[in-house]
């Protein structure tokens, strides 16, 4: 690590994608859902879903199908979609952790930083118990705290006052554009996981946090 990373007090994870990867049982959740309805939905239309809220996430995919239901049928909907979500997520270990990301939050501790989750999911809790890394984490904001769905800066800024800590002394790392964009809004210096083509607003881009915790 170069730079400003050095010399940050606190340090907020987005969880599917930097931690874990999660994303694979969302889509196949969704996948189901759309099977239903007898249309097809890509991983490439997944794609739209990255970063954002569960009930976003149902209308995107209603989007991509063409499809138009009662906002009672949409939470019906939305539930049913979590409970198989559920089923995937319960099978999880410290296996699906992603390379070098409990590694890399050691490393932060052991420098005195202070950690947040960061993350709309509103299981994050349970996924960091069953990989293992839940007594890392200082606060966690999820999707039972917050109100607004990223890119609005909300889950970063609460994740800042849950740490004691303001947004110019924290880093973010996320895999999303929505991410990246809630961090920068919040006046955060921004970590992207994954490519730069997608990613190019954030301060750094990296591969994974295994290029961090080397």
């Amino acid at each position: 690590m170069t730079g400003l990373l050095d010399n940050i007090k606190g340090a907020l994870f987005d969880l599917d994608g930097v931690l874990v990867d999660t994303a694979k049982y969302h889509y196949l959740a969704w996948k189901e859902l759309a099977d239903q309805w007898g249309f097809e939905f890509t991983e490439a239309d997944n794609e739209r879903l990255k970063g954002v809220s569960r009930m976003r996430s149902l209308e995107i995919v209603l989007e991509v199908g063409g499809i138009s239901i009662s906002e009672e049928e949409k939470l019906a909907k939305a539930e049913q979609k979590n409970e198989r979500y559920l089923e995937y997520i319960r099978r999880m270990d410290a296996s699906e952790l992603l390379p070098g990301a409990k590694d890399y939050l050691y490393r932060l501790k052991e420098r005195g930083v202070r950690i947040a989750l960061g993350s709309a999911s509103k299981n994050a809790a349970f996924i960091l118990e069953k990989v293992g890394i839940a007594d890392l984490f200082d606060a966690v904001v999820d999707g039972t705290k917050v109100a607004k769905a990223k890119p609005d800066p909300e889950v970063f800024l609460l994740g800042c006052r849950e740490l004691g800590l303001k947004p110019d002394e924290c880093a973010v790392f996320e895999d999303a554009e929505a991410g990246v964009a809630a961090a920068i809004a919040a006046g955060m210096y921004v970590v992207g996981i994954g490519s730069p083509a997608n990613l190019g607003a954030a301060n750094r881009v990296v591969g994974g946090l295994d290029e961090l915790a080397g």
